[in-house]
């Protein structure tokens, strides 16, 4: 099997392996943005309008929360890619059981204090007394079952960076199709609401979570988990996040983002416009979670070939995901410039936050075809552990133009303004990501003649 996999990381054809990985990818990055989507979309035709907006406030929280886990999964996904291109595999089981214990220990330190302060996290979060109810009742549920995601999510990119893309594809494919039958279930026939929600949610997680792990536990995987390796060795915790702490840094300034977000549009239009900000980002959360699943499915395949020194096959492809991300992201953007209120009905049937959502998508996603690119870039970067490079790529659009946009724009030209800052930053952002590509490839094609001479 570890010949198998290995052969064909370093001898087939770039686009029949990444269609190999990224297929599965995709159908993991894909179930993450539905668990949102697939609330969004019951709680908003169920329960009522102001319960999206409240569901909006939840989504800063969690995404700082599962910030930590994508530290921990990826930074170990992509160390322990690296070691078995070199075919050191205990080390890379090292990794493995530091990994399992680091993801506990960082549940325990954000699970708890989040519950202490969850009242003053909402007031903080642009949430009123209309809003706070809904989110708090989601919360009290979702919070202490993040531990559960965490651990699904984080070990699902181990498991496919380390040579099993389709069982990682089906145990994130069960939890989705679990969390699709439950909604329903608890929020109309057990008439739980928003709460219903929260639980279909946490109990799909618990499952995802329960088969990932009995993997690692199996004779059958190529890496396993040892009771020796889950004491901390600080270097390779160290090694993991600095590698995790990109997609770490771009959750948390995403968290941070939405402070700043939430508040300029309750005042700019009310408690409705963070409801169509909940919308557009679902919306928008699904094409990028597209585009990440194509980005890690090149993860391992880069990972592993710049750890064997195979070059080409790094840039190839590198090449082959920017063309299938940008021509993606283009036709997403299209569809949400073209058909922006046929798409916002899906969630809501209320006539004034389908005005206001549709504007929003309109012009909050109008230079969103530049956004594939930019995303694979950032990837490539944290692929190859250039880690800083990865870092201020992902954080340049959220922190650099978009937090200050945010001020600007919404005082010139109020809720409009909000709207337009996104497509101020994703320019900006692919602008510089493109920048920092040309710089690396023609330092790359400099080594490779002093090399030749």
């Amino acid at each position: 099997m570890t010949n198998e996999i290995t052969w064909r990381l370093e001898h087939e054809k770039v686009g029949r392996l990444l269609l190999h990985y990224a297929i599965p990818a995709v159908i993991g990055t894909m179930v993450n943005a539905l668990y949102n989507i697939v609330d969004r979309i019951f709680i908003g035709q169920g329960v009522g309008p102001l319960a999206i907006s409240g569901l909006t406030l939840t989504f800063p929280i969690m995404l700082f929360m599962q910030a930590f886990g994508m530290l921990v999964g990826i930074g170990s996904a992509t160390r322990i890619s690296i070691f078995m291109g070199r075919k050191e595999m205990k080390q890379a089981e090292h990794v493995l059981g530091n990994a399992l214990s680091l993801t506990l220990l960082l549940s325990l330190l954000t699970i708890v204090p989040s519950m202490i302060f969850l009242k003053d996290l909402l007031l903080w979060f642009g949430g009123s007394e209309q809003t706070i109810p809904y989110a708090e009742a989601y919360l009290y549920i979702a919070i202490p079952g993040n531990l559960l995601a965490s651990l699904s999510f984080s070990f699902n990119s181990v498991m496919r960076a380390s040579g099993y893309p389709k069982k990682a594809m089906a145990y994130m494919l069960l939890g989705a199709i679990l969390n699709v039958i439950l909604d329903p279930i608890f929020i109309f026939v057990f008439d739980m609401g928003i709460r219903g929600a929260a639980i279909a949610t946490v109990i799909s997680m618990a499952v995802g979570a329960a088969f990932v792990l009995s993997h690692f536990l199996s004779k059958e995987s190529l890496i396993r988990f040892h009771r020796r390796y889950l004491n901390f060795d600080w270097k390779i915790v160290l090694s993991i996040l600095a590698i995790g702490i990109s997609p770490f840094s771009m959750q948390l300034a995403g968290s941070m983002v939405s402070v700043f977000l939430n508040n300029a549009l309750l005042r700019e239009g009310g408690d409705l416009a963070i409801g169509a900000i909940g919308i557009i980002t679902s919306v928008g959360m699904l094409l990028i979670m597209l585009i990440i699943g194509i980005a890690q499915g090149m993860q391992p395949i880069v990972g592993y070939n710049y750890g064997a020194g195979l070059y080409q096959r790094v840039h190839q492809t590198l090449r082959l995901v920017i063309i299938t991300a940008t021509s993606i992201m283009t036709t997403g953007w299209l569809c949400c410039e073209l058909f922006p209120s046929f798409i916002v009905r899906g969630f809501t049937t209320d006539p004034e936050l389908v005005t206001i959502a549709a504007n929003g998508l309109r012009l909050n996603l109008a230079a969103f075809f530049v956004v594939g690119s930019q995303i694979a870039i950032s990837q490539f970067f944290q692929s190859i552990g250039f880690a800083w490079k990865a870092i201020f790529l992902s954080l340049s659009r959220q922190v650099l133009f978009l937090i200050p946009a945010i001020f600007v724009l919404s005082s010139l030209y109020g809720l409009e303004g909000v709207w337009l800052t996104g497509p101020f930053s994703d320019i900006l952002a692919a602008l510089v990501a493109w920048a920092f590509l040309i710089h690396h490839v023609k330092n790359a094609k400099k080594r490779v003649v002093n090399m030749n001479i």
